[in-house]
């Protein structure tokens, strides 16, 4: 028994160091602080420095597991709204989340600069009601430099978004688009052998 406990906290000791070693104390210590805004979060780290991500809850719930965030991120959601990030997901800097229902975003997505991702119109049109629909984004996706994912979009894994595109329809699972709107480039066949 006493060998078994032996074995799990070296372990944990070794996790925590190639942690360490890969981000900075200062970014654990920064992530500590920003995950007191979330309503539950694995290890968060915040990279980049000033200025810092910020949360605007208007009474939403938003659930993280192990990511990271860069300066400059936001993060807005509504009343009883939900927003979830996956393990090992990554949003880079100025990046802005908008969720009036639910944004769930998958694991091990990369998601690059000045990204917008909102699943509401945020005003009314004239003629027309404002509407909240979710986005769906699964695992393995990477949404290049400010790209635009509208209301309503589900993106399948592995898909990847060209910088500066625009989506307003679904995307299939490993499938390159591109554009405004984005409109398919090509698919491909995942190498079973590594991951995206």
């Amino acid at each position: 028994m006493q060998h078994d406990e032996k074995i799990s906290s070296t372990s944990i000791s070794e996790r925590i160091h190639k942690r360490l070693v890969k981000y900075p104390l200062r970014e654990h210590l920064i992530g500590l602080w920003f995950g007191r805004k979330l309503t539950k979060h694995g290890i968060i780290v915040v990279s980049g420095g000033l200025p810092f991500p910020k949360v605007i809850n208007r009474g939403g719930t938003i659930v993280t597991e192990n990511c990271q965030f860069y300066s400059g991120v936001r993060l807005e959601i509504g009343p009883q709204a939900e927003i979830r990030i996956g393990n090992g997901t990554y949003l880079n800097r100025n990046s802005v989340i908008v969720a009036n229902k639910l944004v769930d975003i998958g694991a091990d997505c990369r998601i690059a600069w000045d990204v917008v991702i909102m699943d509401s119109d945020q005003h009314d049109i004239p003629g027309r009601e404002t509407s909240d629909k979710p986005i769906y984004i699964e695992s393995n996706v990477w949404i290049g430099c400010r790209s635009i994912i509208l209301k309503g979009i589900h993106i399948g894994t592995g898909a990847i978004v060209a910088a500066g595109s625009v989506v307003t329809k679904d995307i299939q699972p490993y499938t390159v688009v591109g554009g405004v709107p984005a409109k398919v480039i090509f698919q491909y066949q995942p190498d079973e052998n590594t991951s995206n």
